[in-house]
């Protein structure tokens, strides 16, 4: 099971009422939210091995040296002396980071990252090759490019909730964009995505997307098609694909999740008992973990 760790502990800060607070009156809604989430999601799959993948660098400069708008409008802008390159998280989350960190380690739940990447690479790497069925936990549309039936590779998606989330195989894919999972990378390009800052191609939306992906079956054939004139490809749909023609260059590289990153010798076992307990009762007494560090606790025995 392959955490999108940003994307739960955000889900918690925004859906765990703030007035969980420790004694010295510091939030620690996401902190608890998270366990509470990572408790439910274990106790429900079983699985053997567990990473909470991180953001080592939320907005690559490699990205955005391709797509200047990538993730842009995340960045924190028009305050003073503000670091251009820093998300915008708002302060009650901010704190909450060390924390959710610490406790992580307490537990012995492996935190994987990589320098200059973003959790999505992490997990596209563990993902591919990992000769077990993987389920990649997100309520990132962008993680369905990993989607395999055959690798038996699914996203458990949470974008309505973790208690609600759908689990997400090809068909589910296909019935809700028209495309494989293979080629929802290259559909995401097209279509273009407003939270990720990606312009897409002008004037192409989601079924003209899976049209000509339909038809061509991918990115690179779809650009030989718009220069072919005979190719059979409608005139407006041609012209829009040539004017894009650059952001079609780079934006495929932007878009694609990394699968091959060298993360070195891990040892991805789920702990069935905490690595410190020690520590995990100081971390209980200091943040008023209560009965989210209980959960979690029994939830890693089985």
């Amino acid at each position: 099971m392959l955490l999108d760790t940003a994307s739960l502990y955000f889900r918690a800060f925004f859906g765990v009422p703030d007035s969980m607070k420790a004694p010295d009156g510091t939030p620690v809604n996401a902190v608890r939210g998270l366990m509470d989430f990572i408790s439910r999601l274990v106790t429900e799959y079983q699985p053997t091995h567990l990473v909470c993948c991180w953001d080592n660098d939320w907005r690559p400069q490699w990205r955005v040296d391709l797509i200047p708008t990538y993730k842009a409008h995340r960045v924190v802008e028009e305050v003073a002396g503000a670091d251009p390159d820093v998300e915008e998280v708002p302060d009650p989350l901010q704190v909450q980071i060390p924390i959710i960190l610490a406790v992580l380690e307490a537990f012995g739940i492996a935190v994987v990252g990589a320098d200059e990447m973003e959790a999505d690479d992490v997990i596209g790497t563990l993902a591919t090759g990992a000769g077990m069925p993987v389920d990649i936990v997100t309520g990132d549309r962008d993680l369905f490019q990993l989607v395999d039936d055959a690798a038996e590779v699914r996203v458990l998606y949470t974008a309505r909730g973790v208690g609600r989330h759908e689990r997400v195989d090809n068909a589910w894919v296909r019935d809700k964009y028209g495309v494989d999972a293979t080629q929802y990378a290259d559909f995401a390009t097209l279509r273009g995505d407003a939270s990720d800052g990606l312009p897409g191609v002008k004037g192409v939306g989601e079924k003209t997307a899976a049209t000509l992906l339909g038809r061509f079956v991918d990115i690179k054939t779809i650009v030989a098609a718009a220069q072919d004139p005979e190719a059979d490809m409608g005139p407006g749909p041609r012209g829009k694909i040539k004017d894009a023609a650059d952001y079609l260059t780079v934006a495929p590289t932007v878009v694609a999740v990394r699968r091959d990153l060298d993360l070195g010798e891990l040892d991805l076992t789920m702990p069935r008992t905490p690595a410190d307990p020690e520590r995990v009762v100081e971390l209980d007494q200091q943040w008023d973990l209560g009965s989210s560090a209980v959960r979690l606790v029994e939830a890693l025995q089985g």
